[in-house]
């Protein structure tokens, strides 16, 4: 909230500007001032700060994947948090990664273009260690990766790439692919260095070691469906879909629930006495005659009406009429 003035002030202002002391040209001259932004030619600005907020969104839905996935697969506690996402050039992105690194390049299939993962070699070492049954300690020298570590980093990368699915299918059904797994970033020059890109970091707690995945995607393969990259057409879709598939989940688990059937041939009344003394060989008069069609339920409602008789050597019942009473 901006100052208020006391009236003693107000009365001053006034008298100001009745003088001429204070110029009224002069303050709409200061409102109508316009702060001009520089432009960075080098680093043009090809993402909005919405874009990159729905990134975020989706590799938040991303995070929970893994980290259940990992959980289960690798037996200890898994934490993955985004940090952020932001946009910077791509020679900013591999100029920063040191030897040897975990660099997955992924066909992002149907958008054109390749995207990055860069996962801590820390991690990786961590992976390895719990897929051959050790604790995931960290190691205390990073050490180039042994052809057999290489294949079983692949394993675990290419499902990692498949969850990708899920938190994307909003936006464009993904068929990503593991193109290939590179340990030196000279060799992961996937687009021009002077390239934007979507850089979206995750902080991953694998037991007692913690590491950065980093992924890489850019503008040019984003372009077709930047338009998508919006809160407001991201929580449209999300809640029509949610709708739709909440309808059709019911349905599904109504068709496939289990009903209880009954026939009931007849009713009467007894007293406590004669149902007491009840012995094998006694009759029950019903209130029904025998070529009356019997009451079926199911469960406690009558919907129903038919005539017994033996189906494939079992006991079964023909339907005969259809009581709509019930659904009034």
């Amino acid at each position: 909230m901006g100052e208020v003035l006391s009236q003693s002030e107000i009365d001053e202002l006034l008298k100001a500007l009745n003088t001429g002391e204070i110029d009224v040209t002069e303050i709409q001259e200061s409102k109508q001032e316009k702060h001009i932004k520089k432009y960075d030619f080098a680093r043009p600005s090809k993402f909005a700060k919405e874009q990159l907020r729905t990134l975020e969104i989706i590799f938040d839905n991303y995070s929970r994947i893994i980290s259940t996935y990992l959980s289960g697969y690798l037996r200890t506690p898994t934490q993955v948090d985004v940090i952020n996402a932001e946009a910077v050039t791509y020679y900013e992105f591999n100029n920063s990664l040191s030897n040897p690194v975990i660099l997955s390049i992924v066909d992002f299939s149907p958008l054109k273009g390749s995207i990055v993962i860069d996962l801590s070699p820390n991690l990786g070492y961590s992976i390895i260690d719990r897929i051959l049954g050790g604790r995931g300690a960290m190691i205390d020298k990073i050490r180039e990766f042994t052809e057999i570590e290489r294949i079983l980093l692949e394993r675990i990368v290419t499902q990692l790439i498949a969850l990708l699915k899920e938190p994307w299918e909003n936006v464009v059904d993904l068929n990503p692919k593991l193109e290939k797994i590179e340990t030196n970033s000279q060799f992961a020059q996937i687009i021009s260095p002077n390239e934007m890109i979507a850089l979206v970091t995750l902080n991953i707690k694998l037991g007692e070691v913690e590491g950065m995945m980093n992924i890489c995607i850019p503008h040019l393969v984003l372009e077709p469906v930047l338009e998508r990259l919006n809160t407001k057409y991201w929580f449209a879709v999300v809640e029509q879909e949610d709708k739709s598939a909440y309808r059709k989940f019911l349905e599904k688990r109504l068709e496939i629930a289990k009903i209880p059937i009954r026939a009931v041939l007849g009713k009467t009344h007894i007293t406590v006495e004669e149902f007491i003394h009840l012995q094998v060989g006694d009759v029950i008069k019903l209130d029904s005659y025998i070529n009356s069609d019997l009451e079926i339920y199911a469960g406690n409602l009558l919907k129903f009406y038919g005539k017994p008789g033996i189906h494939r050597k079992q006991n079964a019942v023909q339907i005969t009429a259809v009581e709509r009473r019930e659904e009034i």
